[in-house]
């Protein structure tokens, strides 16, 4: 089965549920296959201020009991028609072979830990080339992010988002090979998830079984 997972890198809901992403992975290693994909937040998504964005943070925060709080120093309300640039530099390091959690973790810890302004290309490029070492070039690395390649991919997996008919990220897309399919938006903990993986590989087993004594349905 696979579990699609889909985010932007400065949420803060989605920095909250990657503790419960990483114990997904370890816990169902072998059995699932995992990925994810950007989820594009739409002009009215944002915080109008930094003062809007601090009072999500301390909602956010206070929810999942957090001993500190993010830091919104990273903070930039969006020019109209412009889009924070971490996300894009995330997007485009798969092109140099970065397709893990790495670079869009360091963006994401930049951002909200540090207050680093990942909103700006120059900055986010700098924290993800030094993630990613020698084997991230920051030049090419810029060129990819600010690339139509990258914005298409941004915008199709976006797309892909919507047409779940969800709007709230994190968002969690869980599908097997005998066609279920579950959706979970907002989901930031890892019971409801895990029951419903449990459930579907359990279900998916089921129909191996089944055919290996059976064989495939008649023709006719």
């Amino acid at each position: 089965m696979k579990v699609t997972y889909y985010l932007e890198v400065t949420s803060s809901w989605c920095f909250w549920c990657e503790p419960m992403w990483a114990e997904l992975k370890r816990r169902y290693e072998g059995r699932a296959g995992f990925e994810w994909k950007i989820a594009r937040m739409q002009d009215s998504d944002w915080p109008v201020s930094r003062a809007q964005c601090e009072w999500f943070y301390r909602r956010s925060g206070t929810v999942m009991r957090s001993p500190f709080m993010l830091n919104s120093a990273w903070y930039e309300a969006p020019k109209p028609g412009t889009y924070p640039a971490a996300s894009s530099v995330a997007e485009a390091a798969r092109d140099f072979g970065f397709n893990g959690d790495d670079i869009r973790l360091a963006l994401s810890h930049a951002a909200e830990r540090e207050g680093q302004k990942v909103g700006r290309m120059e900055v986010a490029v700098a924290v993800a080339a030094k993630a990613g070492g020698k084997k991230l070039d920051p030049k090419k690395l810029r060129a990819a992010a600010e690339s139509s390649l990258v914005a298409d991919r941004i915008a199709a997996s976006t797309k892909e988002f919507f047409d779940h008919q969800i709007n709230q990220r994190p968002a969690f897309v869980l599908t097997d090979d005998i066609g279920d399919k579950a959706v979970f938006s907002g989901v930031v903990r890892i019971e409801p998830l895990a029951a419903a993986i449990e459930a579907m590989l359990a279900d998916s087993a089921a129909y191996a079984s089944f055919k290996a004594h059976f064989g495939g349905p008649p023709a006719n």
